[in-house]
């Protein structure tokens, strides 16, 4: 590993003047599950790492006034997995916290940094996609907000810009009769990476026809997939077996998957085909995670 200057300032301000100064050659450390495995790979060589751990304010968990939630860059999978705001605001949202990894690395790793590392086949992402969310940044020109389908841009790459800060994941309300999901389908041991990963969210009428529905998948691809187009044959139809099927194989122009370990590319693809027309019946059929 190379030799870096390790920085751990205790405000904001400072974190955000340490970055100005040099943000070509300055990482952000949250958790440290991610950076550190890339530097000691030799694959990321920064010249200096700055701590965000004590900075007070970034790893809180909220409700927000108009019933949306507020999860902050430092708080670990473990507390967001445990938290109470989280479960009261959607089960399958705490499901997928729970999902990541083992214990040991939900204790240590965060929200925020599983996002900024931007790893297609992270738990998080497509969940939070499916549930409307967006990433708060914040630099000295300012803060944006971006919606989370169009912050990662490729492997291991998002729209954060050199002396840019991820502060906070907001996730907006869910509308009343909403239901969600997060399916991981994993051949090995729960620990691992999925071999795909699907996430929706759906909102029926009385009469059993689709309102809304939302549909995103990882694993399968370079970033975390929004399935529009999975969304737009569902919207307005009645969800029979055979509509859920056909918007299902919607997927495979959508998905592009590399061979691993965890499948061959056309595994993966018939299988992200199988779990979203999975996901997608068992929201129907009442299947929400509590």
């Amino acid at each position: 590993m190379q030799p870096f200057e390790l920085h751990q300032p205790d405000t904001l301000d400072e974190v955000l003047s340490l970055l100005e100064q040099e943000p070509d050659d300055t990482h952000l450390i949250a958790g440290g599950t991610s950076l550190m495995l890339l530097m000691q790979l030799g694959l990321v060589e920064p010249k200096r790492v700055v701590a965000l751990r004590k900075v007070p304010g970034l790893d809180g968990i909220e409700r927000t006034p108009d019933g949306g939630l507020r999860i902050g860059t430092m708080a670990t999978h473990r507390q967001a997995e445990t938290s109470e705001a989280v479960r009261a605001h959607c089960g399958a949202l705490r499901k997928t916290f729970a999902d990541v990894a083992t214990v040991r690395i939900r204790n240590q790793g965060t929200v925020g940094g599983n996002i900024a590392h931007a790893d297609p086949a992270q738990d998080p992402p497509p969940m939070l996609i499916a549930l409307g969310a967006e990433a708060v940044l914040r630099s000295k020109n300012g803060e944006r907000s971006v919606p989370l389908d169009e912050f990662f841009l490729g492997y291991l790459t998002s729209v954060m810009q050199p002396g840019e800060v991820l502060m906070e994941i907001r996730v907006p309300p869910l509308p009343p009769g909403s239901r969600a999901r997060y399916e991981k389908f994993l051949p090995r041991t729960q620990d691992d990476y999925a071999t795909v990963s699907v996430a929706a969210t759906l909102r029926t009428n009385g009469d059993g026809k689709c309102e809304d529905v939302r549909v995103a998948l990882g694993s399968v691809g370079g970033t975390p997939i929004h399935a529009r187009p999975v969304e737009d044959a569902l919207r307005g139809e009645t969800l029979t077996d055979s509509r859920i099927a056909d918007a299902a194989a919607l997927v495979l122009d959508l998905v592009d998957p590399p061979d691993d370990a965890r499948g061959s590319a056309d595994y993966k693809r018939r299988m992200a085909r199988v779990w979203t027309e999975r996901a997608l019946k068992r929201l129907r059929d009442n299947g929400a995670m509590a």
